[in-house]
């Protein structure tokens, strides 16, 4: 019985569950160790094994999500196409994501251009990145990080699971297809190579 709630709580959460998420589902005298439901939740992904489905653990707990190798059919499913997004937009959370916490002026040193404010609405909007704090200098710029909700999104438990920059460069690394780059946009254009103040 265990195991059937446990599956069913993952079906229909629509997200990810933490483990005492899970143990809030059961009263104080049925409400099963830790340990039993680890060992519940390895149970389900063996029985998933080789099936459309799986269990995996990401920041935010564990959810049931579709194997990416079955995705694309079952995008199919929705009329409205995945999101694309620019390289700009790509380039920018990469930075905050490998560099975090880093103000809008250092992810302009870098990339040599103005950050157009539509990426960083674009991110923040969907709850990828967030204000951790303020740099202590004139101006007091805001300190952008990733949050939880990233590293759910892209399946990962810690910013430790990211690919090192070895690997990025390495000609057969793949970008996932949700995260096909699009024709330059309004993003690209609108963004401006800056000159020496900053502009």
């Amino acid at each position: 019985m265990l195991k059937q709630i446990v599956e069913a709580a993952l079906v229909a959460a629509g997200g990810p569950l933490t483990l005492d998420q899970l143990l809030a589902l059961f009263l104080d005298d049925e409400r099963p160790s830790r340990a039993e439901l680890l060992a519940v939740i390895a149970a389900l992904q063996e029985d998933y094994a080789g099936r459309g489905l799986e269990i995996v653990e990401v920041a935010g707990g564990w959810r049931t999500q579709v194997r990416a190798t079955i995705a694309p059919w079952v995008a199919r499913l929705w009329d409205e196409r995945p999101p694309r997004y620019s390289r700009a937009l790509l380039e920018t959370l990469s930075l905050i994501a490998y560099r975090q916490p880093i103000t809008r002026g250092e992810i302009e040193d870098i990339r040599g251009v103005a950050v157009s404010t539509q990426i960083v609405k674009t991110l923040t909007e969907r709850e990828w990145i967030r204000v951790v704090g303020h740099r202590d200098v004139p101006g007091r710029p805001a300190l952008f990080a990733t949050t939880r909700k990233f590293l759910d999104y892209f399946g990962l438990r810690s910013l430790n699971e990211l690919p090192t920059l070895a690997e990025i460069r390495s000609p057969d690394f793949l970008i996932d297809e949700e995260l096909r780059l699009e024709e330059p946009t309004r993003d690209a254009v609108d963004e401006k190579p800056r000159d020496d103040a900053g502009v």
